[in-house]
């Protein structure tokens, strides 16, 4: 068996002050030795947040370098993903690589039957809060339909409903990608607020005033419709 980790922190701040990097390092090696891997390749992200996956090339090397009965240990779940989601997303594709899970932390190995009996647990988790999203954004719109309003409370930002469906928009879709971008870069929210204003991006309401809360209700939508 070889052993890939992966290890990651979100800020300098969390680096010294949290479980840093090299500490996360010690305990994945001490867990390949214990353990007989054959090989150990340890994979960093650093300064990278948990929510999106597709931004931590870390993360994508050292899933590229997987083998069908290799391990992918990490210190805890939330080194590897921040949601339920993308949790059930992960853990089913590296069971259909063949490729077994181990979380330091959480003391979760699906290499054995109580593993499996976790990450089932955890995918169910995920089903469940991909439909209440579904729920929540069809009702939405019924409630909207209901009331006989159509337009902007309709669809989050970014987007336009057509057959019922969520499409993108285009200038709103391409300001909403540049509000996640910057986000996963570490730009804070009233600064993306002020870069919105400055920009003259209205807000789905037509509002010309951008705030954090504005802001971060219209990053976390779209990281929630976007794939793992």
């Amino acid at each position: 068996m070889k052993a890939i980790g992966y290890v990651r922190v979100s800020t300098g701040r969390q680096a010294r002050e949290g479980v840093s990097l090299d500490v996360q390092e010690e305990r994945i090696r001490a867990w390949a030795k214990a353990n007989g891997a054959t090989a150990v390749s340890i994979f960093r992200d650093e300064g990278k947040s948990g929510r999106r996956v597709s931004n931590r090339p870390g993360l994508a090397a050292a899933l590229d370098a997987l083998k069908p009965g290799d391990s992918l240990i990490a210190y805890s779940l939330s080194r590897l993903v921040r949601s339920t989601v993308h949790a059930g997303r992960m853990l089913e594709r590296l069971r259909k690589a063949q490729v077994s899970l181990v979380l330091l932390t959480e003391n979760i190995d699906t290499r054995g039957a109580m593993g499996e009996f976790v990450f089932t647990i955890i995918a169910a988790l995920a089903q469940l809060d991909s439909a209440i999203i579904s729920e929540r954004v069809s009702d939405a719109f019924a409630t909207t339909r209901s009331r006989g309003r159509k337009g902007p409370g309709s669809a989050p930002f970014g987007y336009f409903v057509r057959g019922g469906k969520l499409v993108p928009k285009a200038k709103e879709h391409r300001a909403l990608r540049d509000m996640v971008k910057r986000r996963q870069s570490g730009e804070s929210l009233r600064k993306i607020a002020r870069h919105l204003e400055a920009a003259g991006i209205r807000r789905k309401d037509g509002g010309k005033k951008w705030n954090a809360q504005s802001v971060k209700q219209a990053v976390l939508g779209e990281e929630r419709r976007r794939p793992c």
